[in-house]
């Protein structure tokens, strides 16, 4: 995980420098922060496991399927 945590930090870097030379709203800065924001969701992916969507409801319902909550009706 460190490895993808260096890769953040170096594309932040690298996005900080291009808006400073291209400006806040070019297109090359916004494409330097889109990287950086990939990497972070990327590195999200890698912690969350597979409950990292799941609300309070869905993993109640998975350990207790038979609770009334859990009931799913097919029309």
């Amino acid at each position: 995980m460190s490895n993808i945590q260096e890769k953040i930090e170096k594309e932040l870097e690298t996005a900080r420098e291009t808006c400073d030379t291209s400006g806040a709203t070019s297109g090359e800065c916004a494409a330097a922060w889109d990287a950086v924001e990939e990497l972070q969701a990327e590195a999200s992916h890698q912690r969350g496991g597979n409950n990292q969507d799941k609300n309070s409801l869905e993993q109640y319902c998975d350990d207790n399927p038979d609770a009334a909550e859990c009931r799913i009706y097919d029309d």
